[in-house]
């Protein structure tokens, strides 16, 4: 694969693939998870995504059960806690596994050791930033926030 724009993922409700919609986007593409210590952050990814957005910036969540069983839920118990808990407005894939032997293709691409990205998932809402070339940029660990200062002028760097 040479960028995002090559890869087949479902959406959340098993429809369209999301991807050929974030061509030519900032993408923050980020595995999400509903009963994580972390899961406030879909606010944040949120306000980038409002804010954001008419600059050609999306955020991409990838549900993922794999870290403590805390996307536990079905696809539409999953659309249901986003939309009504926060407001998420953003595209949602369906749910993957991020590390392993069924690690999806989606995040094989993005730990792959040609993106210099290549250790497996650390935990739940670990980012990456893809430029509007489809190329993996940034890595973040799971507890930076959407509001981080250097995601932020990276974000603005790429936009």
């Amino acid at each position: 694969m040479s960028g995002l724009q090559d890869i087949e993922i479902a959406g959340i409700d098993g429809g369209e693939n999301p991807v050929p919609g974030l061509a030519g986007q900032v993408v923050l593409v980020v595995n999400v998870a509903s009963q994580c210590g972390l899961t406030p952050q879909y606010s944040g990814l949120q306000q980038l995504y409002t804010e954001l957005g008419d600059q050609g910036f999306a955020v991409l969540g990838c549900p993922c059960n794999q870290f403590g069983a805390q996307e536990p839920g079905t696809d539409e118990e999953i659309v249901g806690f986003c939309e009504t808990k926060f407001g998420v407005e953003f595209p949602l894939t369906e749910k993957i596994e991020v590390n392993g032997p069924g690690r999806h293709g989606l995040y094989a691409w993005l730990t792959d050791a040609a993106t210099g990205f290549s250790d497996d998932i650390e935990w739940n809402f670990e980012k990456f930033l893809i430029n509007r070339d489809g190329e993996v940029v940034k890595r973040y660990p799971p507890a930076t926030p959407p509001d981080d200062k250097v995601l932020l002028q990276d974000i603005a760097d790429l936009l």
